[in-house]
């Protein structure tokens, strides 16, 4: 047997995956869609958005979709990131060090490649919780680091 003709075409080889990013929010998007900045945003003070946010984990996209403003329905998306993305500075300075949540952000466009059906939201209660948390801070004029311009 020639050991040539039994070699793998490099075509044929195995294929790396990406990282997998997931964005949370309740707009009603389609594959190919891009998510760009400078759209209102659904958080905080609704300002014209300079960042987009995007997480390796599906619980930080959760949380996003949860605490996104407007009746809409809650959508997780697989984004694939077609810039820079840089640390969530709202939750690797403010709230934990280091990034557990794995939350980044980015003023270059998102992909949206795909959509997660089923997920667990977290129990009403602690949504709650966390809404009025982030009302108390704003009222004591806590503002995001995104915000910043």
């Amino acid at each position: 047997m020639d050991n040539k003709n039994n070699q793998t075409n490099n075509n044929d080889s195995a294929t790396t995956f990406a990282q997998t990013y997931f964005h949370g929010t309740k707009a009603n998007l389609q594959l190919g869609d891009l998510i760009e900045p400078g759209y209102t945003s659904n958080y905080g003070k609704q300002r014209t958005a300079k960042y987009i946010f995007l997480s390796a984990t599906l619980d930080a996209a959760i949380w996003g979709a949860e605490l996104a403003i407007g009746n809409s329905k809650e959508r997780i998306y697989l984004v694939e990131p077609l810039g820079e993305i840089e640390n969530d500075p709202d939750l690797t300075d403010k709230k934990f060090h280091g990034n557990p949540t794995m939350s980044y952000r980015s003023t270059s466009p998102f992909r949206v490649v795909g959509e997660v059906t089923v997920w667990k939201g977290h129990p009403e209660e602690q949504v709650e919780a966390m809404k009025k948390a982030l009302q108390k801070l704003k009222e004591q004029g806590v503002d995001s680091l995104n915000d910043e311009f």
